[in-house]
């Protein structure tokens, strides 16, 4: 009713003539995005200061270096590999795993790409999927000592089929079972009266040292039940260090390495 509002045109013809023309500001998906000379020192600086927040372990802060140097330069390979790293060092690998994509779209020959993507899928348990890349990083960069050491593993991994009694990557639990010197001092440990004590009140029901649902487990019998294991591991250390050094040696040689990769450009 309140004519200072009306307009010259009806809603639908509002409509037809804004439907009909695109905004000049909006750019085609094939027109790419040239940044300007400004941008891309703004950028190299913002990169830099990103590398320096992964020497002090900085990630967090490092990532959203890296993110803005993308945002104003999103054409620069190292920018995505070195997020990447970054998302890594977070725990967070499918972030590193899309970054890695992205700095391979860019540069199709960048090894470190290659070879952080394979760390990448590793951490993930993508095994077959990271042989592939650590292959291609190996193509492109023959000398890096890195590369031929988490392939082998990762290779390794592959090959390995779960079994009931192997633990993840592979560890060999039922070979340390068929160990006598282990089941010597694992039967003295379970011979101890402490310890009986303890597994017959997790039977019973009288104790609730492992913390049964909806019940507190016992301070003095978690305390114990760790006293006991501490005097296990040492009684093992005493009487056959061959065998610790056996088990460290297993765990180091599945372990991937992120040695040179630790290194940003």
């Amino acid at each position: 009713e309140d004519q200072g509002l009306a307009v010259s045109q009806t809603l639908p013809e509002i409509f037809k003539a804004a439907a009909g023309k695109e905004p000049e500001h909006i750019r085609t998906n094939s027109e790419p995005i040239t940044p300007s000379e400004d941008d891309i020192a703004e950028a190299e600086r913002l990169k830099t200061e990103g590398n320096e927040q992964m020497k002090a372990e900085n990630f967090e802060a490092a990532v959203s270096f890296y993110g803005k140097a993308i945002e104003l330069n999103p054409s620069n390979a190292v920018y995505f590999c070195n997020r990447a790293a970054a998302y890594s060092k977070l725990g967070n690998y499918a972030g590193a795993v899309r970054d890695c994509e992205r700095a391979i779209g860019i540069d199709p020959n960048y090894s470190k790409a290659y070879g952080r993507m394979g760390l990448a899928l590793s951490s993930l348990n993508k095994h077959t999927e990271a042989v592939v890349y650590y292959k291609k990083a190996l193509e492109l960069d023959p000398d890096n000592d890195t590369y031929k050491s988490n392939l082998k593993i990762a290779e390794q991994k592959m090959k390995e089929t779960p079994s009931p009694t192997g633990g993840p990557g592979g560890f060999d639990l039922a070979g340390l079972l068929n160990n006598p010197g282990f089941m010597s001092m694992a039967s003295n440990l379970m011979n101890n009266p402490q310890v009986q004590q303890l597994m017959s009140g997790m039977i019973s029901g009288g104790h609730n040292a492992m913390g049964a649902a909806g019940t507190s487990p016992s301070t003095n019998d978690l305390a114990s039940l760790i006293q006991a294991g501490q005097q296990f591991a040492q009684q093992m250390q005493q009487q056959n260090p061959e065998l610790i050094e056996q088990l460290r040696s297993q765990i180091r040689s599945r372990t991937p390495s992120a040695s040179n990769e630790d290194q940003q450009e």
